[in-house]
C-alpha cells in the first residue's frame, strides 16, 4: 500500500508541475492562440510518459474491475494541487510578471456565476477525455494538439490549471477561489466520465 501510494504520488506531482509548465507559457504569451496550443506541451508529455493526472485518471472510473481505480484518484488530486501550488509560489518570486497576468486571469474566471463554471469544467472534462482516449485508442496526438487549445481559447475550467493560476495571484483573489476550484473539480470530473458511462450504458 505504501509503495502504491508513493509511486502514484510520484506520478500525480510530476503532472502537476508540468501543467505549472504549460499554465507558464500560456501567460507568457500575448498571443492566446500560440500559448493555448504550447500549454498542450503539458498533456502531450504527460500522455507519452505515463504521469497520473486527475482529469485524465477519472475518465476511466467506469472501466476500473478493481479499487485501485478508485484510490488513485484522491492521491492523484492531492499530488497534482500540491505540485501546481508550490510551483506557482517558486515563480511567484522569479518571474514577477506573471503575478499580472494571473490577476487579470483569474478576476474573469470569478465573475463567472456558480452554473457557468460547473458548465465550463464539464465541457472541459469532455475535451480532455477525448484527447487521452484518442492517444490511448488510436496512438495519435490529435486529439491533445487540438482538444487542449479549443477548451483554453472556449474559456472552459480545468481545476489544476486553475489551481496554478489562482495560486499565482494576489493573496485577496487567491482566497476567493476556493469555491470555484471545488466546482471546476466537480464540473472535471462527471465531465470526464460522462462519454465512458453514455458508452458503457448504450452496451
Amino acid at each position: 500500500m505504501l509503495s502504491f501510494f508513493k509511486k502514484e504520488f510520484v506520478s500525480g506531482t510530476i503532472a502537476g508541475i508540468l501543467i505549472a509548465i504549460g499554465g507558464t507559457v500560456f501567460l507568457s504569451c500575448h498571443d492566446k492562440i500560440v500559448g493555448s496550443f504550447l500549454f498542450s506541451i503539458a498533456l502531450l508529455c504527460i500522455c507519452l510518459e505515463g504521469f497520473s493526472l486527475y482529469t485524465g485518471k477519472i475518465c476511466y472510473l467506469p472501466e476500473s474491475t478493481n479499487t485501485d481505480g478508485v484510490k488513485v484518484l484522491p492521491i492523484c488530486l492531492l499530488s497534482n494541487v500540491v505540485s501546481t501550488f508550490l510551483c506557482a509560489l517558486l515563480l511567484k518570486f522569479t518571474h514577477v510578471s506573471l503575478n499580472k497576468a494571473a490577476n487579470l486571469l483569474c478576476v474573469a474566471k470569478l465573475d463567472k456565476s456558480i452554473s457557468q463554471v460547473f458548465l465550463d469544467a464539464f465541457f472541459c472534462g469532455i475535451l480532455i477525455y477525448l484527447a487521452v482516449d484518442i492517444y490511448k485508442n488510436k496512438k495519435s496526438l490529435v486529439g491533445i494538439l487540438v482538444g487542449i487549445p479549443v477548451f483554453i481559447l472556449s474559456g472552459f475550467e480545468h481545476c489544476i490549471a486553475d489551481v496554478f493560476y489562482f495560486s499565482l495571484c494576489d493573496f485577496a483573489i487567491f482566497v476567493r477561489s476556493f469555491v470555484l476550484l471545488f466546482v471546476t473539480v466537480l464540473g472535471n470530473s462527471l465531465g470526464g466520465v460522462f462519454i465512458p458511462l453514455t458508452k458503457k450504458l448504450s452496451i
